[in-house]
């Protein structure tokens, strides 16, 4: 799957210092600009391979892996684990596709891409894909983000907060309030960053918290385990009807936005210095996002069983029945719910930026509009602020995102401009490919999201009964 050959080396490897984009599918911000009245970001080389590792793996490693034990739970171990590597090899393959022809096309944004493909109107529905992706992702973060400080009752048992446990039942520890101050103190500073290279500590320091997560999460399951306290794991899912196994393909839409990071791709190839690189990038960043999901799905499962709840998170409130468990329950929500607030700019990033090409295309660069910039960040975070607090769970948000925009965003358009292939550079094997991975997208979604309305709709004929 090399990719180098397709542009020029001499010229893809220049400094990115004082060149000039002026493009209709520009990135928010464009690589440099000449004019050093206009920006002051003139002496930007260009982001290091690390940096680019960093926040593609903080693109991929959000609210994700908390859903990812709930999917095990679902098919079992051994078909869990499978499905997870499955999607690995699918999500690299999708974004070295959309490499390939991008290099070929010399298109700068994945909007432009499909524009490249499908006119006007494949660009717009690439725009519209991702915003809606997006927001549900950080609708998502805020309610993990509220489960976690705050508490949550999306089951049948509440389960306390932090702050819950710690300083009791107050306005100012609900939800509400908990919600309004993250936003305010920690996501709407991140956010007005208009380069994305230049959250990479912020995304090195979310990665370091996230392995703070794992390694506490595998050292209680490890102790648990020598002292007898966890049975054997299921390893197969339980089927006993056709509605048994419809419910199986529920847990495509969580895979799927668990590695769903395609939108950020041109982000970090535009500013990226050495962008011959960019595929070394995806597999690196792909590679160590599998581990850690492989790792937490596996003794996730293996701590809770069945009692595994969709936001794992929330386990993490019970007696564990280890010394210091509390202390260690604490530490666990805690790291996440600090990884994902530096997330959440990673995240917010081209969701400003597809917004922003939707409603202003012919527009200058957004980087150079103070008043446009700041504006559609506090539309959009307040839309998103609201959002968190009125759905209710987080498996809700993840099927129904995950069984349209996501789907779409991570195969179903890698897959059609492959096929389409524009320049003839697709081979035979990627064109089969590509048309399995459209098949499976749309067959397995359209049965999720089936699968999900009905479920909605009885539990909600349940609970007026």
């Amino acid at each position: 799957m090399t990719i180098g050959s397709l542009a020029p080396k001499t010229e893809r490897k220049k400094s990115r210092k004082n060149k000039a984009i002026v493009n209709e599918n520009a990135p928010l911000l464009p690589k440099s600009q000449a004019n050093e009245s206009d920006s002051g970001f003139d002496d930007f080389n260009g982001a290091s391979y690390s940096g680019a590792v960093f926040n593609l793996a903080t693109t991929i490693i959000g609210a994700g892996i908390m859903a990812l034990p709930a999917t095990v739970k679902q098919l079992g171990m051994i078909p869990g684990l499978l499905g997870i590597l499955m999607m690995a090899f699918l999500t690299e393959k999708s974004i070295e596709l959309l490499i390939r022809f991008t290099r070929a096309g010399k298109s700068v944004s994945y909007a432009g891409l499909m524009g490249d493909s499908f006119g006007k109107y494949g660009k717009a529905l690439t725009q519209i894909c991702v915003i809606v992706n997006n927001v549900g992702t950080l609708i998502v973060y805020m309610i993990i983000i509220g489960d976690v400080l705050s508490g949550t009752s999306s089951s049948v048992e509440h389960h306390h907060g932090i702050l819950e446990g710690w300083f009791g039942v107050h306005w100012w520890t609900g939800r509400t309030f908990i919600v309004l101050l993250t936003t305010v103190a920690i996501f709407a500073p991140l956010a007005c960053f208009k380069r994305i290279d230049s959250l990479r500590f912020t995304s090195a320091l979310s990665v370091a918290l996230a392995a703070v997560f794992l390694v506490i999460a595998v050292g209680i399951s490890v102790v648990k385990i020598i002292s007898g306290g966890i049975s054997m794991p299921r390893l197969f899912p339980i089927v006993t009807d056709a509605s048994s196994i419809i419910d199986l393909f529920t847990v495509v839409p969580v895979f799927v936005t668990a590695y769903i990071c395609h939108y950020n791709v041109h982000s970090i190839d535009n500013e990226l210095e050495d962008n011959s690189q960019m595929q070394s990038v995806v597999r690196t960043a792909l590679g160590l996002c599998s581990s850690v999901y492989m790792m937490i799905s596996f003794f996730g499962f293996l701590l809770f069983g069945e009692g595994t709840l969709d936001d794992v998170l929330a386990n993490f409130d019970t007696d564990l029945g280890i010394p210091f468990g509390s202390l260690l329950n604490d530490a666990v929500r805690i790291s996440y719910a600090a990884h994902l607030m530096f997330v959440f700019p990673v995240v917010f990033f081209p969701l400003r930026l597809n917004i922003d090409g939707l409603l202003f295309p012919s527009s200058r660069p957004l980087v150079l509009d103070n008043f446009r910039f700041a504006s559609i960040t506090a539309s959009l975070i307040g839309v998103i602020f609201l959002g968190a607090n009125f759905i209710p769970s987080i498996w809700d948000a993840f099927q129904f995102t995950g069984a349209t925009a996501a789907v779409c965003i991570g195969f179903i358009f890698p897959a059609a401009i492959t096929l389409k292939d524009r320049y003839n550079i697709a081979t035979r094997s990627d064109k089969i490919l590509c048309v399995v991975m459209i098949v499976l997208a749309v067959a397995s979604n359209v049965v999720a999201i089936y699968s999900n309305a009905f479920g909605l709709i009885t539990k909600s004929n349940t609970s007026r009964e």
